[in-house]
């Protein structure tokens, strides 16, 4: 065995005991988390997606609000239709330059978060996600106060994946994880529309 070989064994050796003095120090608090996606780049809603499917993967019973996509048809929610296995409720009435009607846009986001309130507080789900829960508390449709309210009340079975730009400092800080998605180049910038299968 060369030395190199022998120092890249002895390396990782190291690293794989500090990585497991790590795991065997860490607790699970049994109960569902809070993860927030948020940031200007895609795929906030696409990885709680792929986290949906995970979850289904363990046979998890999955549950999905809606808050902006309306009646836009998307690969996702025909693909999980067909799979028949997630409680899926659309409840947005589209991106809110098209509403163009504030009290509207209030109620449909409170009726949303209404209906997420109750699947969470049910017992019923072992992941909910809020897609796009972001953008109706950055319009200030709903309060963050009464959304932290929300999480805190919910079943302990119960993790939440909350969606949408410009999440809220307050439900940052509450959350047990935040990813930012950091836009570093769009082909909407170059004037290339949305593809299916790929934006929506």
């Amino acid at each position: 065995m060369s030395d190199d070989t022998q120092a890249h064994k002895a390396k990782m050796q190291d690293v794989q005991s500090k990585q497991r003095k790590k795991i065997a120090e860490l607790a699970d608090p049994e109960k569902g988390l809070v993860l927030v996606h948020t940031g200007n780049g895609k795929g906030k809603s696409s990885s709680a997606f792929g986290v949906i499917i995970r979850a289904l993967g363990w046979k998890q019973k999955v549950g999905v609000v809606q808050f902006i996509k309306g009646k836009w048809i998307t690969g996702e929610r025909q693909f999980f239709d067909r799979l028949g296995e997630v409680t899926w409720h659309t409840m947005g009435e589209g991106f809110t330059w098209d509403t163009q009607d504030k009290d509207r846009d209030i109620a449909a986001a409170e009726a949303a978060f209404a209906k997420g309130v109750e699947m969470m507080k049910s017992g019923d789900y072992d992941l909910i996600v809020m897609d796009e829960i972001n953008i109706a508390l950055r319009y200030d449709y709903l309060s963050v106060t009464d959304v932290i309210a929300g999480l805190e009340a919910r079943d302990k079975r119960t993790g939440v994946i909350l969606t949408g730009r410009d999440a809220k400092p307050e439900l940052c800080e509450f959350a047990d994880l935040v990813t930012e998605m950091t836009e570093i180049k769009h082909p909407f910038h170059n004037g290339i529309k949305a593809q299916r299968g790929v934006d929506f």
